[in-house]
């Protein structure tokens, strides 16, 4: 066995994050992640969470990589202590595979020492396909479990594969080590929120910024063709039976381009919530919120002005229709690349406008303990140039 290990120097862990957290980063990355590297596969990183006003949004992050360092460190003996080069939230959604290869196969990935990969959600519950294949050594193939954690050498001790997705989105949080300083994401990232908190700085200034529209807009192949495919945050709410809508006055699609940077509306069916959210980022991550804490808010009472849902006009109903056009051309391609297992395609079938309200208040609430927390938090990180969970003491 010990043999086995040096050969193939690997682990797996169970339960090593819990329901909660796997479902926090759901949340987190289903309301802001960009196209990512390969086809079909969409990620969020720090950095990013960081450029779009939602640094908040990497406090739930902090303990869990903490404690992932710490088990590498342990497991493969480190002398001393290994620096974070990446932390990313990934999702494989059908089609997505990856053939055989190690981390380091890159000249510039020589650095890298080990991985970590974190699953979110399961295998045959939540997704088909994706499972997880070393190409020598014990365990062989792992089917990702939610709160499951396999670390690994980065290099050609462990060649890896992951099969085809083909039904689902399977999410994860991967981390990446390295001995090379130089690599540290942390001062990184230390140095873009000190830039952050001084260009914002106003204690309740939880509200996300959208980045380049280019950055969520998906196609077939990869292409930057804007006639094919859909905007994903656009698709996001599609899938979960939103629809949006804005009063802008827009005369070509052209004009269109800066729509989800500003302020606009959610419908559902033919009913239209009149609550402005700031962009398409803000209603996103409410709505992902909602999806987060449903089944809580359905038990409790709340109550809602019933003049704020008021029934869509004809001529709202063909600006969303115009909007979808120009966002969503191809629905049923984000139906497909979105596919939920667990649910039908447009989502939320018990669906309360009342219930959804509560979300929009428990949201800010929510980002701004979030907020606070960073703030308590950053002179320590600064001092230090190292991003590490800060002890609170309440008073």
């Amino acid at each position: 066995m010990a043999e086995a290990k040096q050969e193939h120097p690997r682990l797996l862990l169970h339960n090593f994050l819990t329901l909660h957290q796997c479902k926090e980063l759901e949340f987190i990355h289903k309301s802001n992640s960009t196209v990512g590297y390969r086809a079909n596969v969409f990620s969020t990183t720090l950095s990013h969470l960081i450029a779009t006003n939602s640094p908040h949004l990497l406090m739930p992050f902090v303990p869990i990589r903490e404690r992932l360092k710490e088990k590498v460190e342990e497991f493969f003996g480190c002398e001393y202590e290994l620096c974070v080069e990446f932390t990313g939230l990934i999702s494989w959604c059908r089609g997505a595979s990856i053939g055989w290869h190690s981390d380091d196969n890159r000249p510039y990935l020589k650095q890298r020492a080990f991985a970590a990969v974190c699953y979110l959600n399961g295998y045959g519950k939540d997704f088909k396909g994706g499972l997880f294949h070393f190409q020598d050594g014990e365990p062989t193939t792992i089917e990702p479990l939610a709160g499951d954690v396999v670390i690994y050498t980065a290099d050609s001790r462990n060649i890896h594969s992951v099969d085809e997705i083909t039904d689902g989105e399977r999410l994860t949080l991967t981390l990446w080590f390295s001995r090379d300083a130089s690599h540290d994401e942390d001062a990184k990232l230390v140095s873009l929120l000190s830039q952050s908190l001084l260009h914002n700085n106003m204690p309740g200034e939880c509200l996300p910024l959208p980045a380049s529209s280019n950055m969520y807009w998906f196609s077939p192949n990869q292409t930057s063709h804007k006639h094919l495919g859909f905007d994903i945050c656009w698709a996001r709410l599609h899938i979960l039976g939103f629809d949006v809508y804005s009063y802008e006055d827009r005369s070509s699609d052209s004009d269109f381009s800066e729509l989800p940077m500003k302020p606009l509306q959610l419908a559902r069916e033919n009913e239209l919530l009149d609550h402005d959210f700031v962009n398409i980022l803000h209603a996103l991550q409410v709505v992902q919120f909602y999806c987060w804490k449903a089944s809580g808010l359905q038990t409790s009472k709340v109550t809602i002005d019933s003049g704020k849902v008021v029934e869509l006009s004809q001529w709202q109903r063909e600006k969303i229709n115009c909007l979808k056009s120009v966002f969503l051309k191809d629905h049923q391609l984000a139906e497909m690349v979105f596919s939920c297992m667990t649910s039908n395609v447009r989502g939320l079938p018990f669906f309360d406008w009342a219930v959804f309200n509560s979300a929009v208040a428990l949201w800010e609430d929510y980002a701004s303990k979030l907020r606070e927390q960073l703030v308590r938090s950053f002179p320590y990180w600064r001092t230090h140039q190292s991003i590490f969970d800060v002890p609170y003491d309440g008073c």
